[in-house]
């Protein structure tokens, strides 16, 4: 067995989460991932459950002020599991949420929510941090873009600071909806007919401290590119990532983590994905299972691609206190978050 053969086969057991066998192996044998500044390792075992808790599908995770990691499942049986940090589970609720997908947490004066949005049942759907239900929203029907409700599929909310809130409808019409702090909706923009390509708006973030400017930053999946707009839907720039899949944008200090779905989807499925990290200028400075970022004299971005089998699909990912990564994967073989220590 070569080096390589051997670290990729240790990696993809243990991030699986199938460490039964390997209960010996410390997290600091395992192989660095990513280049310069930004190294990491996998820890083995995080977040392991027992067959009563199964998860289907992660699609978003979150992390409360206590430190408490919230993730997101379409399983429903328990479409919502809290861990500690330490990848024990806390609690788990939810059973309404069929297509759950995106998963944001907001602070509301001094308590924190959550905002999920469902594809099967088409909504948003607000609740408390242990499943209260205290507000939804369901198809944009008044503005008149959409002929029935099932055309809307909301894939990810991105909030403000003063309370108002995005909603990508990156599964159906490709419609950014905009609504104030109570709810009303404000405007709607996008869409095929607005310059938005059909799968690509799925997941981002408001940027409200970029330098004379606030803005979205919009994970265009299918695309591979990040998509800069304002407020009310003007493009300001674009960001190529070519060969990641862009599903989510996440940031920390200075810093931007994206996860990419895989290097070649949807063309292949079975092709893997990789987390890019971005400095402030939005230039990839390291892959973390993928290949070194390079720059050619003009600037442009080479494509990139997976390099470690680490993981399968990226689809989200959270950054703690202490710069630990967790990933969190679609189509994955129902696996647990992934949680990576900087090295």
């Amino acid at each position: 067995m070569t080096p390589v053969t051997s670290r990729r086969r240790f990696l993809q057991t243990s991030a699986a989460g199938v460490v039964a066998g390997f209960p010996f192996i410390r997290a600091a044998d395992a192989p660095v991932l990513g280049q310069g500044e930004f190294k990491y390792r996998v820890v083995p075992g995080w977040g392991a459950l027992d067959d009563k808790t199964p998860v289907k599908n992660c699609h978003g995770i979150v992390r409360d002020r206590e430190g408490h990691l919230i993730l997101l499942t379409d399983h429903t049986a328990n479409n919502v599991i809290i861990y500690d940090k330490a990848g024990k589970m806390l609690s788990k609720w939810g059973t309404q949420f069929p297509g759950a997908h995106g998963l944001s947490i907001v602070k509301e004066s001094e308590r924190e929510v959550l905002f999920i949005t469902c594809l099967q049942t088409h909504r948003v759907v607000k609740t408390t941090l242990d499943g209260e239900v205290l507000q939804e929203w369901r198809w944009p029907e008044s503005t008149g873009k959409y002929a029935k409700e099932a055309d809307y599929k909301p894939s990810w909310t991105l909030h403000l600071a003063d309370g108002s809130f995005f909603v990508l409808d990156g599964y159906g019409k490709d419609f950014i909806t905009r609504y104030d702090a109570s709810g009303k909706l404000v405007s709607i923009f996008g869409g095929q007919e607005g310059g938005i390509t059909h799968w690509g708006p799925h997941g981002g973030m408001s940027d409200e401290d970029v330098p004379g400017s606030s803005n979205l930053l919009i994970a265009m999946s299918d695309q591979q590119y990040l998509l800069r707009l304002s407020y009310d839907g003007k493009k300001l720039a674009q960001i190529d990532l070519p060969g990641g899949n862009p599903r989510q944008i996440r940031k920390h200090e200075t810093n931007y983590f994206v996860a990419h779905l895989a290097d070649n989807w949807p063309k292949d499925r079975n092709s893997r994905g990789f987390i890019s990290v971005l400095d402030v200028n939005l230039q990839v400075i390291s892959n973390v299972a993928g290949t070194a970022p390079s720059y050619d004299d003009g600037a442009k971005l080479k494509p990139m691609k997976h390099q470690e089998d680490v993981f399968m699909h990226p689809h989200d990912l959270i950054v703690d206190n202490e710069h630990s990564l967790y990933v969190a994967q679609f189509a994955s073989g129902n696996t647990v978050p992934i949680k990576l220590e900087r090295v």
